[in-house]
């Protein structure tokens, strides 16, 4: 049988019997004197009754006073047995069951069990501990990052880690103040790295270029790294091609290191690579179409038909097509450029630099040289998907001319002082609250950056 517990209807009565007793209304003259009214005043609710009558007083007395000294009757219990009583916990048969109840309710009422003492507590605690672990979960999350306190039974503690990286120290030598513009914030691109830069540094004697360099170029993007003159930018396409190597650091193409390299991968990997240099790069003694087949010949075992075919579908793209004949000192500045583009991709390069290609060019012709690179690396993008290449074409392009920049670039690496400011999306660099980076992109004599 489930334990009964007795209760005077006091504070804790909530955990032992309720005894609810719907008490019916006496009449003033309907009991004997002041023994058969229901003493309100009495303890917890309870009715005290007057001895049945033919009894003697002494019986009743006795009686009562048996009847004080069980905890289990609590129907002539008084105030102090009462208090004694509380929490008692006994096992009853079902005769005294029946009579606790008539005892405590002559007039006739219902009763409800409720758990015990021990399962009343165990339930509130449980209950506090549940509360006290969700008010301590909303207090981790408003203040963001402190570590969470145990709960009331010993959970585990609960964090909210941080994960912006550290701002790098200034290099060796140097100073923050010399850095207090390099915030090294990256956005994303959502896309992997088809180069990146590790902790690259690169001196030439005391002239320090290159100082602890991260930066990525997104595949499958037309790239631009951008900055003032004598930053890096050209010393950057000579590390990714293993023309030279860092003092210290790493350079990956596509996951792989280029200065662990040994040569036969070296001289390999650089098939992934199409160069645009800053003046062509032509060779002064072979003819246009020589120059731009000259890649074919050098590295591949084509037959003169088959290079025939690519040459002339690459200057056709580049509008050079009836120029196959020409020697490189009978072309324009602009001509030149647009031979070298057209002989970077006669290979089929994953990636294709361009260095400064738009130095030496009026504005008009920057402009179509902007839409050409665009226009080529969309058709490229779409071929790639067509043949399901393992590498998405990857364009950098290595200028200070802003306006190519909003034109073209799909990222922007800001190179300074060998190391990177910013780099993200073109949107959000073109947006960029950083002073310098407005500065520079914007054209202004005003910031930062000044002519030392």
């Amino acid at each position: 049988m489930r334990p009964f517990t007795t209760a005077d209807g006091g504070q804790d009565g909530q955990w032992r019997l309720q005894l609810q007793v719907q008490h019916q209304q006496q009449d003033a003259g309907g009991s004997d004197g002041d023994g058969g009214q229901s003493g309100s005043g009495g303890s917890g609710g309870q009715t005290q009754h007057k001895p049945e009558a033919g009894r003697s007083g002494e019986d009743a007395g006795n009686d009562s006073g048996d009847a004080s000294n069980d905890p289990r009757e609590i129907g002539h219990q008084d105030e102090s047995h009462s208090a004694e009583a509380r929490g008692a916990e006994v096992e009853l048969s079902p005769e005294e069951r029946e009579e606790q109840i008539k005892s405590a309710a002559p007039h006739g009422g219902e009763i409800e069990e409720t758990p015990t003492w021990e399962e009343a507590k165990e339930s509130e605690g449980e209950s506090e501990a549940a509360t006290q672990e969700q008010d301590q979960s909303q207090g981790q999350r408003q203040a963001g990052g402190e570590d969470g306190r145990q709960d009331g039974r010993g959970g585990s503690r609960v964090s909210v880690v941080d994960e912006s990286p550290p701002r790098p120290e200034p290099p060796s030598g140097t100073s923050d103040e010399e850095y207090k513009w390099h915030t090294y914030k990256v956005y994303p691109s959502g896309r992997p790295d088809a180069v990146e830069f590790i902790d690259t540094y690169k001196a030439f004697g005391r002239s320090k270029i290159l100082q602890g360099l991260n930066m990525g170029l997104p595949e499958g993007m037309v790239s631009m790294i951008l900055g003032p003159s004598g930053t890096g930018k050209s010393v950057c396409i000579k590390h990714m091609v293993g023309l030279l190597y860092p003092d210290e650091g790493d350079i990956l193409v596509h996951g792989n290191s280029v200065p662990n390299m040994p040569d036969d991968e070296l001289f390999d990997m650089r098939k992934k690579f199409g160069l645009l240099f800053q003046d062509g790069a032509l060779f002064g003694s072979m003819n246009l179409f020589d120059n731009v087949a000259f890649p074919l010949r050098q590295h591949t075992e084509k037959g003169e038909d088959e290079v025939e075919d690519i040459v002339m579908r690459r200057l056709n793209e580049v509008g050079l097509g009836s120029a196959k004949a020409k020697m490189p000192n009978e072309l324009s500045g602009g001509m030149r450029k647009r031979a070298g583009f057209a002989r970077a991709l006669v290979l089929e390069p994953d990636i294709v630099l361009f260095d400064e290609p738009d130095s030496g060019l009026d504005p008009v012709r920057t402009a179509l040289l902007g839409e050409l690179i665009l226009e080529i690396h969309r058709d490229m993008m779409d071929e790639a998907k067509e043949k399901q290449k393992e590498h998405l074409p990857t364009f950098c392009v290595i200028t200070h001319d802003i306006m190519s920049a909003r034109r073209v670039a799909d990222y922007i690496n800001v190179l300074w002082k060998g190391r990177i400011v910013e780099a993200g999306p073109a949107e959000d660099m073109l947006n960029s609250e950083n002073p310098f980076i407005r500065q520079f992109l914007s054209g202004e004599s005003q910031g930062p950056l000044a002519m030392d």
